[in-house]
């Protein structure tokens, strides 16, 4: 992990964080979230589930970020694999969107994609920033399985009440990018 100070100016230089992008109609954000790190002086490295790339294109957030997006296993080449290098070089691990579904894989300790093999590979602290229909995140399941993280230290960028893509109004829109950003901030500060 980056150990130099950051300036005033860029906050996060020479930080790496993997931001995780998982299958939301809020995937669309992270192409804000990855701009904003990147400004801040972040070396973004961006793994997307496959689903997220039904949402937002791998070459639209590896052109933001300018480095190679991950979304597979088999794309993967060279004898260390890619997602385990990785999790090993990061500085922080934020998920933003984090779906039900990321959240029921890291509180359960599975890894059925990149996204849960990094949680469970990495050292490196950790922050969801869920998003998912309000019935949803209300469920009892959602509910523990963030208690859960909280105990195991991960930190959870709470959404908010709004419009949801459902059309229901409602707790589960994703933070806004300003909280977001700023709680990386802090955490870096």
């Amino acid at each position: 992990m980056s150990q130099s100070a950051p300036s005033s100016s860029a906050p996060l230089l020479g930080k790496t964080i993997a931001l995780g992008v998982s299958g939301s109609i809020a995937a669309y954000k992270a192409a804000d979230v990855i701009s904003e790190l990147r400004k801040s002086g972040a070396d973004v490295q961006v793994v997307m589930t496959e689903s997220a790339t039904k949402f937002i294109s791998a070459l639209t957030l590896g052109t933001l970020s300018r480095n190679p997006v991950m979304s597979s296993f088999w794309n993967e080449e060279g004898w260390q694999p890619g997602h385990i290098e990785l999790a090993d070089k990061i500085d922080l691990f934020l998920v933003a969107p984090a779906t039900a579904q990321q959240i029921g894989n890291y509180a359960n300790g599975l890894a059925p994609d990149l996204l849960g093999t990094i949680y469970l590979a990495t050292q490196a602290p950790i922050m969801l920033a869920p998003a998912m229909n309000g019935k949803m995140y209300e469920h009892e399941a959602v509910r523990k399985n963030l208690d859960i993280l909280k105990g195991r230290g991960v930190e959870i960028i709470d959404p908010v009440v709004g419009e949801l893509a459902c059309g229901y109004k409602g707790m589960g829109k994703l933070a806004p990018l300003a909280v977001i950003t700023e709680r990386v901030f802090s955490f870096f500060s």
